[in-house]
């Protein structure tokens, strides 16, 4: 908020402390701040104040809040002009309706309305027009309460009941300022006193989205690929307000708004400083052991599974770290009940779990791991309003109870594409890829028209040869940053470009390589991690790797039990575990408060939910990272 006047500063301080003592009004077409500040009995600077958008962009139907306390506790007697009668007027020669306002003491507008075809044609000689006459008359009036009590509803969280009655969060704040950051069913909120029939309705087939600061509709068209047209028709009287700092829009169901939304970029919030609920926590796991094709007879036999099974190891590595959770947790004062199942990786396994045992006491499931066996899980948790958090998969039919804790590959996309046009340094934009990948380097294009685009090279069966040669590129080079895009799965492929662009590194030349799909052809024994820093690899991740030389308390704890460092699937199963035992500590029911948009952060991982309309939950927070002198570091 823009500070107008420094002595309406203290007015501004202790507006939390009488927001009951304020009213709202609605900005009627033709409006000023003048005329508001007049019939309400305060000054503009009072209205300036408490609204800094108006001094700037005062809008028909903007809802601005009056201090109420400087209405007069009697009804006002004012004076209003009403029209009585008209008079006809022949327009003479050189006459203007200027000159025929001042000559009978009226306005032009008033002229206008008396003649409506004047608002569309020009006045001439010989127009015959009417006068309006005007008579003085005294009007009583007392003013309406512009504030009326709201009672929450079940599930209904701050950007809901804002949205409801056309007003920004932040407005609703200032209304209510001791009404918390969760809303609870049944709490009454100040909200402005509009009709029913004006009240707008949370539609299933749409999906919302919060105007940030300073952004306009150009902005809005590269995040969310929705025309102006389409918005204002979608959100009607946004043609006449404008867009405005806290606004909810209408938007398209298929639009994912998490990744734009303000409470994307909230600060992480410890919650183990929130502990409320201490009651026994129950939480059932679901992975893919495979137990039962070891034979406990040959520890020769088990060794091998333990190095070939793609399942097992992963499993028990995420489940040492499910371990390692309960038990800080259980220094923090919450007792954990765990079950455990192995799901054998078979859709007849699951099932057969959840036919013969009973969750009804179960606080949240953690799992399964694989795509294909989820549905069948959170189909049946769901019935029993049980929280389902998928550890792994992130393609997954969001059902109300399901938590997805991987961020989509589209969201991943998104960031980063998001973050290279958030740099203000001029730069160049090259887009390498093979033939498997090149729809993405369209989609890019699309994002960077100037960007270069350049294909693998092929064999004579008209087959990728997953290389490119000096002549390809060599010539698309410019002074100052380039940013090259590579997307592949061929490792050969990464070690050819990243080996060519290095070549290409000097005084006059900075290269930066990204890629929006970081895979395993980045990691392979063939790739050179000295080449790959000094190109500044970038790329988004779910996850930020920790930094060996400095391990935390899990990391070291974990060193001395198991005699080696945690892998990612220790991790993982530790840092998820804690997040759901804290959430599940700091409130009753996790699927009936709007705490998932808290932003927590643990050894590798980041969690902070948004919810899909009627739908599920999915993590929007991630990470971009990018190799510094042989080290993955957070990118700024």
């Amino acid at each position: 908020m823009k500070k107008v006047i420094i002595i309406f500063t203290i007015l501004i301080c202790n507006f939390t402390a009488i927001a009951q003592d304020y009213k709202t009004h609605k900005v009627l077409v033709g409006e000023t701040i003048e005329d508001i500040a007049s019939k309400y009995m305060v000054t503009p600077f009072d209205l300036f104040a408490l609204n800094p958008d108006a001094k700037t962009d005062l809008q028909p139907n903007m809802v601005i809040i009056i201090p109420k306390s400087k209405i007069a506790d009697v009804p006002t007697v004012t004076q209003i002009q009403e029209v009585k009668d008209y008079k006809k007027h022949k327009v003479k020669r050189k006459e203007t309706l200027y000159s025929i306002s001042k000559k009978y003491n009226i306005s032009i507008e008033d002229i206008k309305k008396a003649n409506k075809r004047l608002y569309a044609e020009n006045l001439r000689k010989g127009d015959r027009i009417q006068i309006p006459v005007f008579k003085t008359v005294l009007k009583t009036e007392t003013l309406a309460n512009t504030i009326k009590k709201y009672k929450v509803l079940p599930k209904e969280g701050k950007w809901r009941v804002a949205y409801k009655f056309g007003i920004t969060a932040d407005e609703l704040e200032k209304l209510n300022p001791k009404m918390g950051d969760t809303l609870q069913p049944g709490q009454e909120l100040n909200v402005p006193n509009i009709a029913a029939n004006e009240e707008k309705i949370v539609e299933e087939n749409y999906n919302y989205y919060t105007v940030l600061p300073k952004e306009g509709f150009y902005r809005l068209k590269l995040k969310l690929g929705v025309e102006q047209e389409e918005l204002e028709s979608l959100n009607p009287g946004l043609s006449e307000t404008g867009l405005k700092s806290g606004m909810v829009l209408k938007v398209p169901q298929n639009i994912e708004t998490a990744l734009t939304n303000s409470s994307a970029e909230e600060d992480t919030v410890d919650l183990k400083n929130n502990i409320t609920n201490l009651g026994t926590k129950r939480l059932a796991v679901m992975l893919p052991f495979r137990l039962n094709r070891v034979d406990i007879d040959s520890i020769s036999e088990a060794k091998r599974l333990l190095q070939t099974d793609p399942y097992m190891r992963p499993s028990l590595d995420f489940h040492s770290g499910v371990l390692m959770a309960l038990e800080d947790a259980k220094g923090l004062g919450i007792s954990t009940v765990l079950d455990v199942y192995d799901t054998q990786n078979q859709s007849a396994t699951v099932s057969r779990i959840l036919d013969r045992n009973d969750f009804s006491k179960v606080d949240a499931v953690i799992g399964p791991f694989m795509t294909k066996h989820v549905d069948r899980v959170t189909d049946e948790m769901n019935r029993k309003d049980i929280p389902v958090f998928v550890p792994l998969a992130s393609e997954i039919q969001l059902r109300k109870n399901v938590y997805q804790t991987i961020p989509s590959a589209n969201m991943l996309y998104q960031q980063m594409v998001q973050f290279v046009k958030n740099d203000s340094l001029k730069q160049h934009v090259i887009l390498i890829s093979d033939s498997k990948n090149k729809a993405v380097n369209a989609k890019l294009k699309s994002e960077f028209v100037g960007a270069k685009v350049i294909q693998s090279r092929k064999n004579k069966d008209g087959n990728d040869s997953y290389y490119i040669l000096l002549e390809d590129i060599e010539q698309e080079f410019k002074e100052g940053r380039n940013i090259v895009f590579l997307h592949t799965s061929n490792e050969g492929f990464v070690s050819n470009v990243s080996s060519m662009l290095n070549s290409f590194i000097d005084d006059k030349h900075e290269i930066v390589l990204m890629t929006t799909n970081h895979n395993g052809a980045f990691e392979g024994d063939n790739i050179s991690n000295y080449h790959l820093s000094n190109l500044k690899f970038h790329y988004p991740s779910v996850n930020m790797p920790y930094n060996s030389d400095e391990p935390n308390d899990f990391v070291k704890r974990y060193k001395s039990l198991y005699d080696e460092e945690p892998n990612k699937f220790a991790v993982r199963g530790y840092d998820l575990t804690m997040d759901v035992l804290l959430r599940l500590a700091a409130q009753e029911d996790v699927l009936e408060t709007e705490d998932y948009e808290v932003a927590t952060q643990y050894t590798e991982n980041k969690f902070q939910y948004a919810k899909k309309l009627f739908g599920g939950f999915y993590n929007q927070a991630m990470f971009i990272v990018k190799y510094d002198d042989l080290k993955i570091i957070p990118a700024n």
